[in-house]
């Protein structure tokens, strides 16, 4: 079962609200011990980057991607109610393909991710080759 506080930073990172997923899992990061202290800190890591993605801040998003992904490899397949293989391997796609794109063309990924996003459809991650939506937090606890 999520505590209260996870729940509320899943919500927030699903809904793209990363800055503020950013706040309420730093709260809890701050005031945890390991191993979930360094699980909060991915998790955290990998919103930040998407906040830095929605920022057309490249670097950033790729750094902060990698070191998210990097530290919540050993919390696979599951851990705290959160399905962190998926989590894990759709960051991983992500940090691909922003390895892969030009830090100009920014512009046209994200547009290609909002005009996605838009219509409130479940879209899987990749179709047909292209990134189609951020990735997402899978609960298992429910």
């Amino acid at each position: 079962m999520l505590s209260p506080a996870l729940l509320q930073g899943v919500e927030e990172f699903n809904r793209q609200e990363f800055y503020a997923c950013h706040d309420t899992l730093e709260a809890l990061w701050m005031d945890s011990t390991e191993p979930q202290k360094s699980f909060y800190q991915g998790i955290l890591q990998i919103a930040v980057g998407c906040y830095h993605l929605e920022n057309q801040n490249w670097r950033g998003a790729v750094i902060l991607l990698g070191e998210g992904t990097r530290r919540l490899n050993h919390y696979q397949p599951t851990y705290e109610g959160i399905d962190v293989e998926h989590l894990v391997n759709e960051s991983l796609h992500l940090l691909k393909t922003l390895q892969q794109t030009e830090p100009e063309h920014l512009p046209q990924l994200l547009e290609t991710l909002n005009a996605s996003s838009s219509g409130g459809v479940h879209l899987p991650m990749v179709e047909d080759g292209i990134l189609r939506r951020l990735p997402k937090i899978v609960r298992i606890d429910h």
